[in-house]
């Protein structure tokens, strides 16, 4: 995807100065919109509302394609990870439903952690075996009351462009629960916000919604490897960058 020249040198740092604070601001301001509204489809409407217009205030125009294959029931999307602006342009673009699955580190982080918690988002343990368990038991529970769940199944990002390996914890929530895995794949956010700084430039961000695919057959790991396999291909068909894991 062809990305805008870079703002000239004079520019870029207030910019960046700029959106942060925009950023920052109507977080903040969304936070406490949110925090007495006791439905959470509403505050979760309300975040989307505001995740949109961040984007839009800091010069970041979102494109979704192909917003048509999302399916009516509950599915099971995973999208590649390249920034700290993905989860907020995912938020931007799935509708209210849906419940997103983040790494527990998030929750060290108040602001953050208050709001995440108000949007019924899901943290996971990705180191200690018992929690880890705990936690998939949590997520398998929101899934069979038909609850929609996100994942960004590399569960970081690093700096240099390129898919990372999955992990399997979407895809056997989607084989327990019976539900179809859209895979989702996010281009520019690593322009929009390098993993090396915290100063956002303006970028065109899009949102490709690949072809549904089915859920595993089972939880036996051949099934769950064959559906991670596909997934990950349908990303990378789309993305331009290279397959990491494929590097060891």
């Amino acid at each position: 995807m062809p990305q805008p020249r870079d703002l000239p040198r004079w520019l870029a740092v207030p910019y960046g100065v700029y959106a942060l604070s925009a950023f920052t601001v109507l977080a903040l301001a969304t936070l406490l919109l949110i925090l007495p509204v006791p439905w959470q489809t509403l505050r979760r409407r309300m975040v989307r509302a505001a995740a949109r217009l961040a984007l839009r205030v800091c010069g970041m125009r979102l494109v979704v394609l192909h917003p048509e294959r999302l399916p009516a029931n509950a599915c099971v999307v995973v999208a590649n990870h390249s920034s700290y602006l993905d989860g907020i342009v995912l938020y931007a673009t799935l509708p209210p439903v849906f419940g997103f699955v983040i790494k527990r580190e998030m929750s060290r982080v108040p602001m953050a952690n208050l709001l995440l918690r108000r949007i019924g988002a899901h943290y996971v343990d990705r180191g200690r075996s018992q929690k880890s368990a705990r936690d998939t038991r949590k997520l398998l529970k929101q899934a069979a009351a038909g609850g929609a769940l996100a994942f960004f199944p590399e569960g970081t990002f690093h700096h240099e462009p390129g898919l990372l390996r999955f992990r399997s914890g979407a895809f056997l929530v989607a084989a327990r629960a019976g539900l179809a895995v859209m895979p989702v794949a996010i281009r520019g956010t690593r322009y929009a916000l390098p993993g090396r700084s915290m100063l956002p430039r303006p970028a065109r961000i899009e949102i490709e919604l690949a072809p549904l695919l089915p859920p595993p057959a089972s939880t036996a790991a051949g099934d769950v490897a064959t559906s991670v396999a596909a997934a990950r291909q349908a990303i990378l068909a789309r993305i331009a960058e290279p397959d990491l894991a494929a590097d060891g």
